[in-house]
Formats: structure tokens, sequence, C-alpha cells
């Protein structure tokens, strides 16, 4: 039998908890982000709320900064 972590690394989707850890956020900043539209994508399967991991790495891709003023318009 394969251990737990090696499993969930080929898991495509993560729920909510397993999501805001895979982040380093609390499950409460992903769930205020899905509410204000400024977070990762994510999946309505019936009540659960599913994030790819591809989405969750996008996401992440584009905060990146170079400095604390640089807005996400000035990359461009």
């Amino acid at each position: 039998m394969q251990n737990d972590k090696s499993d969930k690394t080929r898991k495509a989707f993560l729920n909510a908890k397993e999501a805001a850890e895979y982040l380093g956020l609390k499950p409460n900043t992903l769930a205020k982000m899905r509410v204000y539209g400024n977070g990762p994508k994510f999946r309505k399967h019936g009540f659960r709320v599913l994030y790819a991991i591809d989405d969750l790495n996008a996401w992440s891709e584009g905060t990146r900064r170079s400095s604390t003023s640089e807005t996400p318009r000035e990359r461009d």
C-alpha cells in the first residue's frame, strides 16, 4: 500500500481544506476569496467545492511580483 502523501500528489482535485494547505492559506481566507472573486478558479460538484491543482498553480503564478509596489498591470 502506498502512503497518503503520494496519493495526494496524484490527485487532480483538492477540496477547499487541502487547497488552502497547498497554497499556505487558511481555509477561511480561501472561502473569502471565493466570495470576492479574487482567488483561484474553483469548481462546484454538488455542494462540494473543488480546486484543480493546475488552477491553483496558475493562480499562484499570477500573483508573482518583483516588488511590493508593483501592480498586476505593470507586468504586462
